[in-house]
């Protein structure tokens, strides 16, 4: 009884259009390029009123940010420049602060707040809000509705991420499998074509990223894209650097690929290629790792938490997806359109594979631990999202990559000597049918040559008849189909008499569809913001919520004050450090206008927390010289917004209160 290939059936298309449909629902309120770094808080804070001009505005940030002169625009209600354009660097330990100084005179209304960086993982952010001075009033300025790598420009830069992140994996994977576990494939032409249009992909995309690359972190306009400054400022960067090192990289690639494909295929003494492929593999794995490494430099494994694990990581996880997915690319080119493939390099390359899920599956462990963080940021952020969805990819991919196996054991197995009924039956009726073929075709010859002439011809001109009608371009036509209609029963007929093969072709395709998928959802993963990211600026505020703590980060606020009187005029600034419950460090410098010391008689402190009826909590700070106040082992009891009330009194009749709501962790 013949061996009949094991369809996947519906319930696997439909876990595909399951896993589609889920897919494109998260990714369609996706923002079009959500970073690692995110504004955690700002002073002044979105919509506050202050009583005077602040000197600067400065802006804290989950993750370092890279800075240019004008990441940073204050506009006043006219739509002018309010600030002298000088970025300051106001970060300290673990605190990303940057900030910019204001005009000296600045009339009340309201000023708007634009920014633009890019984070460290190379992801453009930006953002916009609004303070007042004195009163709200009209404004002229309408707040960016376009964010930072969107647009046209976004759009082509993820999908030549994408294209990437393919081209690199047939690449390196592709060559690896002919070196692993398939030599002789070296010499076959669609294997070398595939892999060599790997290369020409990934070397494409590289080129357009680089040259998108001023736009997309900038204007957002298209024609940017050739603007000379702008690319030589983008080589600059992180980034640029990467992007550069990788075609470099990919010079060398190139040279690999011609010694594979050229003086390894052509060798023929089994010492001298033993020789070769062993210094092939030792430098194709050295180039392969550093185009990874140019990923790994520049995105999300080299910020966040421990970069010096995470970007070997990242490389052992790009290699592993390339010989898995590059391979399983080549093994399906060469399953379809090459002549044969040896059975044993297709077992090596399922040995392969399982390694390479192994290898996935633990460094895929330790990045979703490290970009996640909790339970609750899998299922509440969109990046947690997305890794739930790659993760189940995953599992269908495995699941059919079992079957692949099983169809490779099945060829592995020794053919049986007899032949079965079925074959003996397909070999007897291709024939036939080949030879009814011809058949009809010289009755259908003969019949026009009757009719044209009106008469039976002998039998003996029935063949120069028939040579003569093919000069007939229609009847030339028709026996072109009739030939291609013998040919399609003999290939159907080969395919049929080995159903392994066949059954492994369809596990292959179905395969490499899946991992098309599981390619776009990674691609997504590395421009989303990661879950631990997210979750920590949400516990710190957004850019409305003003300076928010977050663990292990002071509070640090200004206070303007007046309280009507002889030098009543002034700022207090205030730390509370480290920003959370429990003890806390208490520091309050007051400063005049100008930035000077200011000596006040009394200064005053009080904590409430409204929500929970908790305060006001009453904290006498000591005086330690001129303008500056502490007190230690100030009690936060609970997390939450506390409103901060100080009380300054600059004579025996003038004083003032001032206070400002923050969120403590």
């Amino acid at each position: 009884m013949t061996t009949t290939a094991p369809r996947l059936g519906t319930a696997l298309a439909r876990l595909l259009i399951l896993a589609a449909a889920l897919l494109g629902t998260l990714l369609a309120g996706a923002a079009p390029a959500s970073a690692h770094a995110a504004l955690t808080g700002s002073d002044p804070k979105d919509g506050a009123v202050v009583a005077a001009a602040p000197k600067e505005v400065n802006l804290t940030f989950s993750e370092q940010v890279a800075m240019s002169a004008d990441s940073i625009r204050v506009l006043d209600p006219a739509g002018r420049r309010a600030d002298t354009g000088e970025i300051l660097d106001l970060c300290s330990g673990s605190i990303v602060r940057y900030g910019v100084a204001l005009r000296a005179g600045l009339p009340d209304g309201t000023y708007t707040v634009a920014w633009q960086t890019v984070s460290a993982d190379s992801h453009p952010i930006s953002g916009a809000f609004t303070f007042s001075i004195g009163a709200p009033s009209t404004t002229s300025v309408a707040l960016p509705d376009r964010t930072a790598g969107g647009g046209l420009v976004g759009t082509l830069y993820g999908i030549a991420r994408y294209v990437s992140y393919a081209g690199f994996a047939v690449l390196v994977g592709g060559g690896a499998f002919v070196l692993a576990c398939w030599p002789r494939g070296a010499s076959v032409r669609p294997v070398q074509q595939t892999v060599v249009r790997g290369w020409l992909t990934l070397t494409g995309a590289t080129l357009v990223m680089l040259l998108l690359r001023n736009p997309y972190t900038g204007s957002g306009e298209l024609s940017d894209a050739f603007d000379l400054a702008g690319l030589k400022s983008v080589l600059e960067t992180k980034t640029g650097a990467a992007l550069t090192s990788r075609l470099l990289l990919l010079g060398a690639a190139a040279l690999f690929v011609a010694v594979l494909f050229g003086a390894y295929a052509r060798r023929t003494d089994p010492k001298e290629k033993k020789d070769l492929a062993f210094g092939l593999g030792l430098g194709g794995t050295v180039v392969a790792a550093g185009i990874a490494g140019t990923w790994a430099l520049a995105e999300h494994a080299s910020t966040g938490i421990q970069p010096g694990i995470a970007m070997p990581v990242d490389i052992l996880h790009l290699l592993a997806v390339a010989a898995w997915l590059g391979g399983l690319t080549v093994l399906l080119v060469s399953l379809y359109k090459a002549p044969s493939v040896d059975r044993s390099a297709i077992e090596r390359f399922s040995k392969v594979a399982f390694g390479s899920v192994a290898v996935l599956a633990a460094t895929g462990l330790y990045q979703s631990w490290r970009q996640v963080g909790s339970w609750s940021a899998l299922t509440g952020t969109r990046y947690g999202q997305l890794l739930l969805v790659k993760i189940g990819l995953m599992c269908v991919l495995i699941g059919i990559a079992w079957i692949s196996r099983r169809w490779t054991q099945r060829l592995a197995d020794p053919k049986p000597a007899e032949k079965t009924e079925e074959t003996e039956e397909a070999e007897e009726t291709a024939p036939a049918e080949e030879t009814a073929l011809t058949e009809q075709t010289e009755a259908e010859e003969a019949e026009e040559a009757d009719e044209s002439t009106g008469a039976t011809p002998p039998a003996e001109t029935t063949e120069s008849a028939a040579t003569a009608s093919t000069t007939d371009p229609e009847r030339a036509a028709q026996l072109a189909r009739q030939r291609a209609a013998v040919a399609t029963a003999r290939r159907k007929r080969e395919r049929d008499a080995d159903p392994e093969r066949a059954g492994l072709r369809r596990s292959v395709l179905t395969e490499a569809a899946v991992a098309v998928v599981l390619l776009a959802v990674t691609t997504v993963l590395t421009s989303t913001e990661p879950g631990r990211t997210e979750e920590e600026a949400g516990r710190g505020g957004t850019a409305a919520s003003g300076p928010a703590a977050v663990p292990d980060r002071p509070v640090d606020i200004r206070l303007p004050f007046d309280t009507g009187g002889v030098d009543g005029k002034g700022i207090v600034r205030l730390s509370l450090d480290p920003g959370r419950t429990g003890a806390n460090a208490l520091h309050l410098f007051v400063e005049r206008p100008n930035g000077k010391p200011l000596d006040v008689p009394e200064i005053k402190v009080a904590l409430t927390l409204e929500a929970k009826d908790v305060g006001p909590l009453p904290v006498a700070p000591d005086r330690i010289q001129t303008g500056h106040w502490s007190a230690s082992g100030v009690q936060i009891p609970m997390p939450g917004e506390w409103r901060i009330q100080v009380t300054v009194r600059t004579s025996e009749i003038d004083q003032t209160t001032i206070e400002k709501n923050v969120k403590i962790g």
